[in-house]
């Protein structure tokens, strides 16, 4: 079967259980959520073996070390997708949410609430734990999934998608209710962003140039998220201290993460100070540091002179780029120029200095002393997330439950017309 063909037959089947779940109660959704999470543990055999599958494969083609992270299923790994899952059955359901209403002068009576947005198309890259999490996220918030994973978790998808469809099989619901697309193919991604008969919308999670495709070549309607080019910023009244650790771990608890910062900007009233020191600390794990001229004249031949690039890149690994500005008006300046508006820090003693940033950045989150890891639906109270939205539109930020809702008017009336 061509991919059109194999997408559009996904398509229809996923139309076909859409209403099912759609109109599934809470109990009945959380069972099925409870069935996945033990099935998950109960094959963490197989999973381990077909995850090692795609471990071999990353080896043979040179994957980096970040980047294989971001594909391992461990033990532990394999019993944390368990535990978000049931993260997400202990959430409350969006579905038949009220969200708003009144009562018009004839007597008409309008409810606002919340209802699934239907066929969800999921194209995303690495990580199989984006299976397992995007498709319980759609399942209690009563939609259909369609799943295409990356060809670098090939098996580890495949494996998890085979288990969740056979669970739904076990308590009775359609396993259609979670599609995966058997077909790595660019032909198969290209088909989902056409699929308009089947697909409501469409989410990319991945790198940039995965997105950037997406969004320019869908018709499907596209949910953007995800490239982190984000920053740190050390004021000029940061607490050392503090500074440094909030910097290694934003930059290097996971390096291959999307809130992982890629930039560090430093007030250069305390640059000669502070940057030996958090090289110092960048050290522990051989961080490259790809920085201006007056960071290289601080730190000397270990740096690299950064270029345009460097400041525009996600690099994904244990590199950072590094600037020393004046204040916090030319950090903001360059987080303006650069920022993916994914997540941006600024480490201070200084309330209006804070203040600022917080009112002038303009990305999904912003963080004053506190680790930009922290962005994730999991840390925000969502359980899991089906990924982190760059945009302004629909949903901004960590995406939860509420986010693959949308809202249908309910009016109620004793025979009112329109004059």
């Amino acid at each position: 079967m061509d991919s059109v063909n194999l997408i559009n037959s996904l398509g229809k089947a996923a139309k076909s259980a859409a209403k099912t779940i759609a109109i599934a109660d809470t109990n009945t959704k959380n069972s099925a959520l409870e069935a996945i999470a033990e099935a998950l543990i109960e094959n963490e055999k197989s999973l381990l073996e077909a995850n090692e599958k795609d471990l071999s494969k990353a080896d043979e083609n040179g994957i980096s070390e970040s980047l294989k992270d971001r594909l391992r299923l461990t033990s532990e790994r394999i019993t944390g997708i368990a535990e978000s899952i049931r993260d997400v059955i202990r959430l409350d359901d969006p579905i038949g949410k009220i969200d708003g209403g009144s009562i018009r002068p004839n007597g008409m009576k309008i409810e606002k609430i919340r209802v699934p947005l239907g066929v969800i198309g999921i194209i995303y890259e690495s990580r199989p734990n984006v299976t397992a999490d995007a498709a319980v996220l759609c399942l209690k918030s009563g939609n259909v999934c369609i799943l295409r994973g990356g060809k670098e978790a090939y098996n580890s998808n495949k494996k998890i998608a085979e288990i969740m469809r056979q669970a739904l099989k076990s308590v009775g619901l359609p396993e259609d209710i979670i599609c995966f697309v058997d077909d790595i193919s660019r032909e198969s991604s290209g088909a989902m962003m056409k699929c308009n008969e089947y697909i409501d919308v469409l989410i990319p999670r991945g790198g940039a140039g995965l997105i950037n495709a997406v969004v320019k070549n869908a018709t499907v309607p596209v949910i953007e998220t995800g490239v982190g080019n984000c920053h740190l910023y050390v004021d000029e009244t940061a607490d050392f201290s503090m500074a440094v650790n909030l910097a290694f771990n934003a930059k290097c608890r996971r390096p291959s993460v999307c809130n992982a910062i890629e930039t560090l900007l430093v007030n250069e009233k305390i640059a000669d100070e502070f940057l030996p020191i958090m090289k110092a600390k960048f050290d522990e794990k051989n961080v490259e540091i790809r920085g201006d001229e007056t960071a290289k004249n601080i730190l000397g031949e270990c740096v690299k002179i950064a270029t345009e690039n460097d400041y525009e890149t996600e690099f994904l690994d244990y590199i950072i780029a590094v600037k020393v500005v004046k204040d916090v008006d030319e950090a903001i300046k360059h987080i303006d120029k650069y920022s993916s508006k994914h997540s941006e820090c600024i480490v201070t003693n200084n309330l209006a200095n804070a203040e600022k940033f917080r009112r002038e950045v303009d990305s999904a989150a912003v963080y004053v002393n506190v680790s930009t890891a922290f962005t994730d639906g999991g840390m925000f109270g969502l359980g899991a997330e089906i990924g982190i939205s760059t945009q302004k539109m629909h949903a901004r930020g960590p995406m939860g439950l509420d986010a693959l809702t949308t809202v249908k008017y309910l009016i109620d009336g004793n025979g009112q017309i329109r004059s």
